[in-house]
């Protein structure tokens, strides 16, 4: 029989103190079902759990991936039961509960592991084989919970990859200062003149210097072209509910997309919109699938 050890959480997870209220986009709003609700919110205890271990700037690269493999172990069940994977463990049980496969979660730690070995991406390309394993899991896993989408996931996947490259945008100069993680494609760098000192607020004088700029708006009109194909994703759902909640992530993002070409990055405030701006979107998005 397995034996049982250690305590929920200690000395494996590596908490930032960010929650759903940080995110861009709702995590399981009354817009979903409630009797999914609670699973909803096991995987992003899940997603968030693995996500501060390869942002944690205290642990080395090889100590994260081997508490990241312990998430993949307690997934699958496998060895003995160690309650410092209590999180993976909840969400073992949720997968079993709904019949969500385990893919997602594997695909996400596979991304988290990768965040913790890879600092630099070479294109275009590439980033989006990484937003792929860190970002299209998520709606995945929302479009099975849900039972899927007429579409398949080419739409979703399209929407979460966004959102990733929004997320990278917002917290540029952050992940380059405390990580030296730099997720703006290379070639588009150099193809400007510029490289990762660009980012550092110091040299920047708190602004974001004219090559640079031309860079992330170059990173916005592709991400533009992302939420152009997403824009199909409400009408191909099987449950009007997520329809209603992916409509309203999507007026958050073109928002942001917006705000962030208005605005700098690099500027002493994070990018983001007003708490009235983020109901609006909510409320407008959820509308035009209601009506």
């Amino acid at each position: 029989m397995p034996k049982v050890k250690g305590d929920p959480g200690a000395g494996v997870e590596t908490p930032s103190g960010k929650d759903a209220a940080y995110e861009n986009f709702p995590v399981g709003s009354w817009l979903l079902p409630a009797a999914l609700r609670p699973h909803i919110a096991t995987f992003y205890a899940f997603a968030r759990a693995i996500d501060d271990i390869a942002d944690s700037p205290d642990l080395a690269a090889k100590e994260k991936v081997r508490r990241l493999d312990g998430f993949e172990r307690a997934l699958f069940g496998k060895g003995d039961k160690d309650l410092a994977y209590q999180t993976a463990y909840r969400m073992r049980d949720s997968l079993t509960e709904t019949g969500v496969k385990s893919d997602h979660c594997i695909d996400l730690i596979t991304a988290f592991k990768q965040d913790a070995t890879k600092l630099r991406y070479r294109d275009w390309d590439d980033l989006m084989g990484y937003c792929l394993l860190s970002a299209a899991p998520v709606g995945r896993y929302l479009l099975d919970l849900h039972g899927g989408s007429a579409d398949g996931y080419g739409h979703s996947d399209a929407l979460c990859m966004a959102l990733q490259v929004i997320n990278h945008l917002q917290d540029c100069q952050e992940d380059y200062l405390s990580l030296d993680r730099v997720y703006l494609p290379e070639d588009w760098m150099a193809a400007a003149g510029i490289d990762v000192k660009d980012l550092d607020q110091t040299l920047a004088k708190d602004r974001t210097s004219p090559a640079l700029r031309q860079v992330l708006d170059r990173c916005l009109g592709a991400t533009g072209t992302l939420l152009a194909d997403a824009k199909g994703l409400p009408d191909g759902l099987k449950s009007r509910r997520l329809a209603m909640e992916s409509a309203a992530i999507l007026e958050i993002a073109f928002q942001l997309v917006r705000r962030l070409r208005e605005r700098d990055p690099l500027g002493p405030e994070r990018v983001q919109l007003t708490k009235g701006e983020y109901i609006w979107c909510c409320a407008k998005g959820a509308l035009r699938v209601w009506i």
